[in-house]
């Protein structure tokens, strides 16, 4: 995150990127000398690469529980529907923004609102008799996900081109944006959502196994799965809701982290965090430095470099061909 922050139009030294943020975060040490490297270290980039740790954290860790809950190894916020969700209240917001901006609404609240509203829609429709069952999630999730991604396919054609600009960039993610208002919320559910998750470590192991065995184990797997796609709902809403539309890091991470060391949720979500959040750090600083001055979306560049991926690990692993 150091050598994020020290790389960009204008680069900084190592040294005083450290010497920057101990200031601000300890309040020891001297003060910067340069007023306008302080700004670019602590204003712009510092809570960028920060966001970008927390985004690609959260991310990485609904795609875990997902693939868990849903038995398919390439369920993920997109394949359920809640990133367009998201997408369709921003773009509301961007493209109607007068009216909705006099509400009190803005893009990362609307967005948020509609990746609840998706993740409300698809839990609704992949029940069964009371019950959720994985096949209809996902179904529901396809389903759900096409209605928004057409009802948001109808606002554009209403925006102008500027608003189609803005619309069209936000879709593919970015945290250029970045303001340090924006970190409390997004840290703590972040950091208390992958925690609460890891707690049902156990409880995910034994889902693993087939809903009969979970149950002789004593879990109670309606439940299970209830809660923990609502937390997974919640995660992935805060952090689209700031940084837009982001895919592959929930498909790619977990199984990633699964090929190194298992698939023990106790150690799998919070090294899929960790993961994630070094990925996504990355990616955004491949995006802003591979044509400067223009910054490249953070969806084109996990696109290119999650496609290859699957592609190899549809290859290497067989036993996806039974999913």
């Amino acid at each position: 995150m150091i050598v994020a922050i020290s790389i960009g139009a204008v680069d900084v030294p190592v040294g005083d990127v450290w010497g920057i943020v101990l200031h601000h975060v300890t309040g020891t040490g001297p003060a910067p000398a340069d007023p306008a490297l302080d700004q670019i270290v602590w204003n712009f980039r510092t809570p960028r690469v920060v966001l970008a740790a927390l985004v690609g954290a959260g991310l990485a860790v609904s795609g875990a529980v997902l693939q868990t809950v849903v038995s398919n190894p390439l369920a993920d916020p997109v394949v359920l529907g809640f990133s367009y969700g998201a997408t369709l209240g921003a773009v509301l917001v961007i493209t109607f923004g007068g009216g909705m901006a006099l509400a009190g609404i803005g893009a990362s609240a609307a967005a948020f609102a509609g990746a609840m509203a998706a993740g409300a829609l698809v839990f609704a429709l992949g029940q069964r008799r009371g019950r959720m069952a994985p096949t209809r999630l996902v179904l529901a999730g396809v389903a759900v996900g096409y209605v928004f991604l057409a009802a948001t396919s109808y606002v554009q054609l209403q925006a102008t081109p500027n608003e189609l600009r803005t619309v069209t960039f936000w879709m593919l993610g970015s945290v250029a944006g970045a303001q340090w208002d924006q970190l409390p919320t997004v840290t703590v559910v972040v950091l208390a959502t992958t925690a609460l998750l890891s707690l049902f470590g156990r409880r995910l192991n034994a889902l693993l196994a087939g809903d009969e065995s979970a149950t002789a184990l004593g879990v109670d797997v309606n439940r299970l799965r209830a809660v923990v796609l609502v937390l997974a709902a919640l995660l992935t809403g805060t952090v689209i809701a700031v940084s837009g539309s982001i895919g592959f890091v929930g498909l790619m991470i977990p199984h990633l982290v699964r090929l190194t060391i298992g698939a023990d949720h106790r150690r799998l979500l919070p090294l899929s965090a960790l993961l994630g959040a070094v990925y996504l750090v990355l990616v955004d600083l491949l995006s802003r430095t591979l044509d400067r001055p223009n910054e490249l979306p953070l969806g084109i560049l996990t696109a290119l470099l999650g496609a290859p991926f699957f592609l190899w690990l549809l290859r290497r692993n067989k036993g996806l061909d039974s999913v």
